[in-house]
């Protein structure tokens, strides 16, 4: 039987088994940590950064990515604190940057409060949050795709451009990619981004720490819908 820790997120007591992470630990007790590139059934990277929380040791605060920190018994994490929020929206911004015309992006910037980016758009349709690559190598054992290149030439490719003959033809790298979901048909204003969902966010305008199952994640898998049962097709 596992052993259970204890640790402490917003104020809030939470018992979840050792070895969880902070993000799933949250999100079953119904914190709302948003995050992209997480899900449940592969292993953590970090690689988007939105689920940043403040880890508190004995008066000394260090910020890193939720998904990957593990769980200890005694543990105190501000997920929400002014610090953070600041910090997460500034990550989102660059990822609208990126992507301005994701449905799966304008969700997550209007979750957290992002009505435009002050970054060049680039209208890229992959934000490497590498959700592909985990599920082929880690849930279908087929090692198709990969990450080639460093820095801004960084891309998720096949071996040498061409389909192996590993690939399973599963489509499940189409299907946990945010970048596929159908785009919003809510106008664009660059560098502002499309105000349609922001409708959803209106529930937990006095709680914003909660999670309350609004729609924005549910198109793109947000960790919550997986750990719930609850994913629906986009």
């Amino acid at each position: 039987m596992a052993r259970t820790v204890t640790i402490t997120v917003d104020g809030a007591t939470i018992q979840t088994a050792e070895g969880s992470s902070v993000l799933d630990a949250a999100l079953e007790a119904g914190i709302c940590i948003p995050n992209l590139c997480h899900m449940p059934s592969v292993s953590p990277i970090g690689a988007c950064r939105v689920c940043i929380v403040e880890v508190v040791d004995d008066g000394r605060r260090k910020m890193t990515a939720s998904c990957t920190l593990g769980a200890r018994d005694g543990m105190v994490v501000e997920a929400h604190s002014e610090t953070v929020l600041r910090a997460r929206r500034h990550i989102v911004e660059l990822i609208v940057a990126e992507a301005p015309n994701s449905r799966a992006v304008q969700d997550l910037a209007a979750r957290v409060g992002v009505t435009r980016s002050r970054y060049p758009m680039r209208d890229k349709h992959c934000v490497l949050c590498g959700r592909c690559v985990r599920v082929c190598d880690e849930v279908w054992q087929s090692k198709s795709l990969g990450f080639v290149g460093r820095g801004g030439d960084r891309h998720v490719a096949l071996p040498f451009d061409k389909r192996p003959d590993l690939c399973k033809r599963c489509n499940s790298c189409v299907e946990v990619c945010p970048m596929t979901i159908t785009p919003c048909p809510g106008p664009m204003a660059v560098p502002g981004i499309c105000g349609l969902c922001e409708s959803q966010t209106s529930m937990v305008e006095n709680i914003p720490d909660t999670c309350v199952m609004c729609e924005l994640g549910r198109g793109f898998q947000c960790a919550r819908w997986q750990l719930r049962g609850l994913l629906a097709p986009a």
